[in-house]
């Protein structure tokens, strides 16, 4: 039987995995001509972990990863490790003061790599999903995140609220973003074992992940746009709590 892999591209992703788990690449795609400073670093570390590599024309490239922005460099990679509910329950036991990102139904891949960078940036310990109706841990992710997918946890779970209900008996306050909430991020204590819950695009959390909140939350929009990217008010909100985490 074959045994699973993944394509994986961009400088940061191949980056990130060459310096934590170089075991995973079986075999690197390199533009033919390129001259890259990034790319020859990255090319002599596969060399160095007896890593084969080619070097291709563009065709070739684009053809494997469909298209995709792929930056020269792609490689053919064993899959990444997979997080689920008991991992999500050993990070929070040994998390001094746990805070994590819930995306309740974020399906574009772009915002998803977004989040994850942010949410790395912003030094949260994990990232949970629902397993279904939901973006996964794509190659675009992985380079849209910049190396952070192979830093922060991303967790799916079969039942979200269910999922809430462990956070909530395990001490986590559940913050959800909601734009008919009465309380501005900016008036909301935001300490302590937090998860911040953030909706899907256009639509908002799910009615049961909304009956799983302690709190609702908005952000005060002063212009006419009603509304921001996923991502954008994801970053906003969790680096407010990183300023009032200290």
């Amino acid at each position: 039987m074959a045994q699973p892999q993944e394509w994986l591209y961009g400088i940061h992703a191949l980056e990130s995995v060459l310096e934590r788990e170089p075991e995973r690449l079986i075999e690197l795609y390199v533009l033919k001509g390129r001259e890259d400073e990034r790319l020859t670093t990255i090319i002599n570390q596969a060399r160095k972990f007896g890593i084969a590599v080619q070097f291709c024309l563009r065709k070739t490239l684009d053809d494997k990863v469909q298209g995709e922005q792929h930056q020269g460099v792609v490689a053919r990679a064993k899959p990444g490790k997979q997080y689920n509910e008991n991992d999500l329950a050993q990070i929070v036991d040994q998390a001094e003061s746990p805070f994590l990102l819930i995306l309740d139904g974020v399906t574009d891949p772009h915002n998803l790599g977004a989040c994850l960078r942010t949410a790395e940036a912003a030094g949260a310990h994990a990232v949970v999903v629902p397993k279904d109706n939901s973006a996964t841990l794509t190659p675009t992710v992985r380079k849209v995140a910049s190396g952070a997918a192979d830093v922060i946890p991303l967790v799916q779970v079969t039942n979200l609220a269910r999922t809430l209900r462990d956070l909530q008996q395990s001490g986590v306050w559940i913050i959800g973003t909601a734009g008919e909430a009465q309380q501005s991020l900016y008036d909301c204590k935001l300490s302590g074992p937090i998860a911040l819950v953030m909706g899907a695009e256009g639509k908002g959390m799910r009615r049961l992940t909304r009956e799983h909140c302690d709190e609702l939350i908005k952000l005060p929009m002063a212009g006419t746009v009603t509304s921001l990217n996923v991502s954008v008010a994801t970053g906003v909100c969790m680096f407010e709590i990183v300023r009032q985490r200290g």
